[in-house]
């Protein structure tokens, strides 16, 4: 594979790391990066739209800082607290400030971000299946990864790249495809496999209603029951290998995050449904506040007492959980319903595009429009932008800018 020394080929490179630095599950570390690449990018100016998208989080972050003061909470949480809720922001503006110019080529980009962190996932995998022999399911993503929204976004801009233009050779296209392709289906995500669901239905332009698109949601949706009605029937057993693994979460999907009654217990239930657990303790204790605790949240360094203690992926041991899998419910907890407001009013921020003629911006709105959507599920389920390994708003600024330029291009063709 040629690599092509361009002006642009610096902030490439910048790009790749800062997705990169995000699958080490390093916090500071991602945080660091993040911060000194946007000092090392500074542009001269900022759009209004940029802003649109950073506001909401700025409010949220305002909220939970002012009600802070209400509450006696740990300094050091509330530090925490403050590097997790502008992690979306900082995301915003590293993607932004990358994409220097016109011709910054972000889709190559991504995709050649993808490929790589794919290649590795997979070196990863061969390696602890042949030299450690671990065929389980478990622990195999435990040791590999659990998902990567990242490289489904690639995978989906190889299958549409005649649409966007990319005039990559046949040979590279079923290259990309296979390498990226197999280490996405690898990690066995339920998310991942409903984000590359939802970013396809957005590419092909279904989510605009039409009779056709009505047609297709419909047989969508019936291919849903008819195979989790075959899943189920499976019965697929709870610490099965394989496929038979990835059944058993699937059949467990539609009631893990919204079970109204667990019990303690039985381990078996309380583990395969912690996220209701979780949502459930939430509720109680921020609404045992009042109206004000409701509203406005717990500010600042608040936690949820799960009543035991757990171990997390991270293999840390906690009782005091600051942040939640649920990102509408890790709001809730810090800024209450308005901060719960402003989430949403991000997703109508982000699916809210002007009409154009031109079909390079038609395609960046048709990846954000699927961006709105997924992030409407991913924020129930895996804390959305705010996830340490979130890498998405990187992604999010990175297009608005690139759309930017196009516009910006368009006027001045127009104008000569």
């Amino acid at each position: 594979m040629k690599i092509k020394v361009t002006n642009h080929l610096p902030y490439q490179i910048l790009f790749g790391l800062c997705i990169c630095v995000t699958y080490l599950n390093i916090y500071e570390l991602t945080f660091a990066v993040w911060f000194f690449t946007i000092l090392l990018t500074l542009k001269r100016r900022y759009s209004i739209t940029l802003l649109k998208y950073i506001f909401p989080f700025l409010a949220i972050f305002f909220i939970a800082l002012i009600s802070t003061f209400n509450y006696d909470n740990y300094f050091y949480n509330a530090i925490r607290d403050i590097t997790y809720l502008i992690k979306p922001i900082l995301g915003f503006i590293v993607g932004y400030q990358l994409c220097r110019s016109y011709d910054c080529k972000p889709f190559q980009t991504i995709i050649n971000t993808g490929f790589f962190i794919a290649v590795i996932h997979l070196g990863m995998i061969i390696y602890n299946v042949i030299i450690y022999k671990v065929i389980n399911i478990h622990e195999l993503r435990a040791l590999t990864g659990y998902f990567s929204d990242f490289e489904v976004y690639a995978l989906v801009l190889v299958q549409f790249q005649n649409k966007l233009q990319l005039q990559f050779s046949k040979k590279k296209v079923i290259l990309f495809m296979i390498i990226i392709g197999l280490s996405s289906f690898l990690y066995l995500s339920r998310t991942n496999f409903i984000q590359y669901a939802i970013l396809v239905v957005a590419m092909k332009g279904y989510f605009k209603l039409t009779k056709k698109s009505l047609k297709i949601f419909f047989y969508f949706f019936l291919f849903l029951i008819i195979g989790y009605s075959f899943v189920y029937n499976t019965n697929p057993t709870r610490n099965g290998k394989g496929l038979e693994g990835l059944f058993y979460k699937i059949k467990n999907a539609p009631i893990e995050a919204f079970k109204t009654k667990i019990n303690q217990d039985d381990y078996e239930d309380f583990n395969d449904n912690y996220r209701s657990f979780e949502n459930i303790k939430t509720v109680k204790q921020v609404s045992a506040e009042g109206i004000g605790g409701i509203l406005f949240g717990k500010g600042l360094g608040s936690t949820v007492d799960i009543g035991r203690e757990m171990w997390t992926n991270d293999g840390t041991i906690v009782r005091y959980e600051p942040i939640l899998h649920n990102a509408y419910m890790t709001v809730f907890l810090k800024s209450g319903l308005f901060g719960v407001f402003f989430m949403f009013y991000f997703l109508y921020v982000l699916s809210r595009h002007e009409k154009t003629s031109n079909e390079q911006v038609k395609n960046v709105n048709l990846i954000l429009i699927g961006t709105m959507f997924f992030l409407f599920v991913a924020n129930w389920v895996l804390l959305g932008l705010f996830l340490k390994l979130d890498n998405k708003a990187v992604i999010i600024g990175f297009l608005l800018c690139y759309k930017e330029f196009i516009n910006k291009q368009q006027k001045i063709i127009q104008e000569n």
